[in-house]
């Protein structure tokens, strides 16, 4: 039975980590002048070289909330553990979201303490005129000619306090997963669910990671991402791993750090993968005639070879560009393109697809045992309970690591997670007699974009809806046909222009002025959620009884 331990499980993780790994890296980032590392013990007196701060001289209070505005950097993770030891809630924030969306998730939260990077500072400055709660603002890196704005090294070198115990049941984190409508969608995680993820994590490394080595990981995740927080900030830093952040994500750029680090394993999305794929099929289409036929013979000779150190063997080129160290990766976000999975698998680097949502801390299982069936997301982490609702095919979670509920919004969570406790996850799924799950639609609105980026097509209709043009709008996933992107969805709004509009103008000059102002509104969106794609009908759209666009009529309607 899972232990619900409070927040000195993490304090404790703090404090036996920093001094158990003392002078090993903990974290570290390549910049423009070389690398920048921290070590387990620099970062645990860091991370109470904040806190101290924020208790004994901003006077921050238990239970207030604390945002992050930052690129994945070493000090993210300082301030993290800060937060923690402060008792306060993480908010960390997506960079990508344009401030009208940060001003609503914000506004939503009421945060205190804004830590930001230099590179945000200007933003954070604009926000704080827009959100009053938002009382002291603190630069994480760089040191800034701003009198008035505190650098986290500039603080007094006194790293005690009383550090601030909180229940399990109290909020760690709250993930935002939207921020246009008038009430943002944060996912409240408390530390019983981060501590069921600990634990059932620790269990997964323990099998597919080698034991008792030191292993190098590359992050290229953003750390606002849940994915990114839980398994490679948490779960690897707990294991007592070096993780390395990027701040390119230029394949070239990538390798050369693998090679430099000598990195092992990844978190990474789909998306990378497929990336990576076409790189190393560049390079082998690059090659002499005789270069080509040696590499397509050897892989397929490969799938007749169950050993992945022979397989490493055979592809050793393709493996020294890597850095020669590199086995593995655990992919999720988004669906694995299983032709990418099967091209990995066959140069002999592993890939395990693993599968959750925000709103189960995140990760539910990981495909570490079923290898040559890459379509399965594996078998639900120990602490869960999964089942197929009959009627809808809907799977259906249960288990200490779902969260307690959406922030401000307990109508929303009851629609989720019912009397029982099952999240209903809005994925269409089966599960095989072993208990692995294998995802095979979705029942949600959302869509999911290559990268593994999410966007809610109802913030974004909530955008476009202000236009004076629009009656009425759909925002949609459809999947493109053509060009690199093939077979991945992208955004679509179809808009019903208002009427009148036909008694001024003509179908190509409304058209004309609809797909401007789309574009135009659109600015208030992170780039990621805005249409790509816009078609005008002047038909109503099909809607239920109680008015409700139909979605599914609306693809039918326009083909797709």
């Amino acid at each position: 039975m899972f232990m619900e331990l409070r927040n000195s499980r993490i304090l404790s993780l703090l404090e036996y980590k920093t001094a158990n790994y003392e002078e090993r890296i903990a974290l570290g980032i390549k910049q423009q002048y070389g690398w920048e590392e921290i070590t387990y013990k620099g970062l645990g007196l860091l991370s109470r070289k904040i806190a101290r701060y924020l208790i004994e001289d901003v006077g921050i209070k238990k239970g207030e909330c604390l945002a992050i505005l930052s690129e994945s950097k070493p000090e993210y993770g300082a301030c993290v553990f800060a937060s923690v030891l402060t008792g306060t809630v993480t908010v960390p924030l997506d960079i990508k979201l344009s401030k009208y969306e940060l001003t609503s998730i914000l506004s939503d939260c009421l945060p205190t303490v804004m830590l930001t990077s230099q590179h945000y500072l200007q933003t954070a400055l604009d926000l704080q005129k827009e959100v009053p709660s938002i009382q002291h603002i603190i630069v994480i890196d760089e040191h800034t000619s701003n009198p008035n704005i505190k650098n986290i090294y500039d603080l007094p070198d006194k790293y005690d306090a009383k550090w601030r115990q909180r229940s399990s049941k109290s909020t760690a984190l709250i993930i935002y997963t939207s921020g246009t409508t008038g009430a943002p969608k944060g996912v409240e995680i408390s530390f019983k669910n981060v501590n069921a993820q600990l634990e059932d994590l620790m269990e997964v490394v323990d099998i597919i990671l080698p034991k008792k080595q030191k292993i190098n990981m590359l992050s290229i995740l953003p750390m606002n991402h849940l994915f990114e927080m839980t398994v490679g900030f948490s779960t690897f830093l707990n294991a007592g791993y070096t993780v390395y952040y990027t701040t390119s994500l230029k394949p070239k750029d990538i390798t050369g750090i693998m090679r430099e680090k000598q990195i092992q394993f990844m978190i990474v999305v789909p998306a990378f993968l497929k990336l990576l794929k076409a790189g190393i099929e560049r390079e082998i289409s690059n090659s002499p005639a005789y270069a080509r036929i040696i590499f397509k013979f050897l892989y397929h000779l490969a799938r007749f070879i169950p050993s992945y150190k022979v397989k490493r063997a055979i592809f050793k080129k393709v493996h020294d560009n890597f850095g020669g160290k590199f086995f593995g990766c655990i992919s999720g976000g988004a669906p694995l393109d299983l032709d990418v999975g099967k091209f990995f698998e066959r140069i002999g680097i592993r890939v395990y697809q693993g599968y959750g949502l925000s709103e189960t801390s995140p990760v539910v299982s990981v495909n570490y045992d079923k290898r040559g069936e890459l379509a399965s997301v594996g078998h639900p982490l120990r602490h869960f309970e999964a089942k197929i609702e009959p009627s809808s095919g809907e799977l259906w979670l249960r288990g200490p690591s779902v969260m307690k509920g959406y922030h401000n919004q307990p109508e929303l969570t009851a629609e989720v997670i019912d009397e029982e406790g099952w999240l209903h996850t809005g994925d269409i799924a089966s599960i095989d007699k072993d208990g692995h799950i294998y995802i095979t639609g979705r029942i949600k609105n959302m869509i999911v974009l290559q990268g593994g980026k999410k966007v809610f097509p109802e913030e974004v209709e909530a955008v476009l809806e202000k236009s004076s043009y629009v009656s009425e709008v759909c925002v949609l996933g459809t999947s493109r046909n053509f060009g690199s992107k093939d077979g991945t969805e992208e955004v679509t709004a179809v808009v019903v222009p208002k009427s009148e509009l036909y008694n001024s103008y003509s179908p190509d000059d409304i058209d004309r002025m609809i797909k401007l102002d789309v574009k135009s509104l659109s600015l208030n969106l992170a780039q990621y959620k805005r249409p790509t794609n816009v078609i005008i009908s002047k038909e109503e759209l099909p809607k239920t009884t109680t008015r409700k666009v139909k979605r599914k009529e609306v693809k039918e309607l326009i083909g797709v």
